[in-house]
């Protein structure tokens, strides 16, 4: 089958996301120069909304506008931060994954002006950030600071702490890298510190299922051992039925001796209680140790301690 002569590439409006589509055509330049990309940029329900997700649907205020584009035949390909779409409901009928790009950092950075850490931030230091994930973590390991709410892209956050909305602010690395800011990053937090979210630091491909072509053309972005980890993990967010509102983090790791292992916590808000588990795959498929792992935090207790969580 040949190849397509132009994909159109649907994406959200942001800095972020629309240097992420500069990844991809990077990428797909350099394995099929013979094929032209256009943009299709859509402003999305998430990046309109500053107020809380679980009001617009959670996450899949993210993806929307985006999934909608796709299935109206307005674009060819989609590129999504897996971090952003759900796990609790399939993807929207008629479309498939068909890529995950080699992962980028996961783990989550401090930006603070002075350049403190965050073990020397003082008492009542204001934390920038609305992810119920990092302020979970941080009520359970730094009870001494406070997490005040910050919405909107990476590049309005830092313009929110420039000026004196919080004193210190919590990013992923890999996004910051993304726009070109990791000069702002004063500790690099390590995920035993601050365990990071499901599908941190890839980007997905997604295609209309029927779009053999374009499917066939992007699928050579794939990388395997990405693939495996995000299979893995969006397995165990779909068993634990886990909403936006739901701290919820863990991350699968490709070891070079082939085996697979995925780390996951489950917390309540105020951080005081964290149920963890970490398993190693040994003979099981990706999918398999995700249910694993999400059975074993369903065992501790992780079904009543979301169900108890408003979304």
């Amino acid at each position: 089958m040949s190849a397509p002569e132009l994909i159109r590439i649907v994406s959200r409006d942001s800095p972020m996301a629309l240097a992420q589509v500069e990844r991809v055509k990077a990428e797909l330049a350099a394995h099929s120069p013979s094929i032209a990309t256009e943009v299709v940029p859509v402003r999305t329900t998430g990046d309109k909304w500053m107020g809380d997700l679980s009001k617009v649907e959670g996450k899949g205020a993210f993806t929307k506008e985006v999934d909608a584009a796709l299935l109206a035949g307005e674009a060819d390909l989609a590129v999504h931060c897996v971090k952003d779409i759900p796990a609790d409901r399939p993807l929207p009928a008629g479309t498939t994954f068909a890529a995950f790009l080699e992962r980028d950092d996961i783990r989550d950075a401090l930006v603070h002006p002075d350049g403190l850490t965050l073990d020397r931030l003082p008492d009542g230091a204001r934390v920038g950030t609305s992810s119920v994930r990092r302020t979970a973590q941080l009520a359970a390991s730094h009870p001494h600071l406070n997490c005040v709410p910050f919405r909107g892209n990476a590049n309005r956050r830092l313009a929110k702490l420039a000026a004196g909305e919080a004193d210190a602010l919590l990013l992923a690395v890999a996004g910051l890298h993304r726009i070109g800011r990791p000069d702002v990053i004063s500790d690099i937090l390590s995920p035993e510190t601050m365990c990071p979210p499901i599908g941190a630091g890839v980007l997905a491909l997604q295609c209309r299922e029927d779009d053999t072509r374009t499917i066939d053309a992007v699928s050579v972005l794939n990388h395997p051992g990405t693939y495996r980890e995000v299979t893995a993990e969006r397995m165990f967010l779909h068993v634990l039925q886990g909403h936006c509102n739901s701290p919820i983090a863990g991350y699968a790791t490709s070891h070079r001796n082939g085996d697979l292992s995925l780390r996951a916590c489950v917390f309540t808000p105020d951080g005081k209680t964290v149920l963890n588990a970490h398993e190693w795959a040994g003979p099981l498929d990706p999918a398999t140790l995700g249910t694993s792992v999400a059975v074993s935090l369903l065992r501790q207790g992780a079904r009543e301690l979301i169900d108890t969580i408003a979304h």
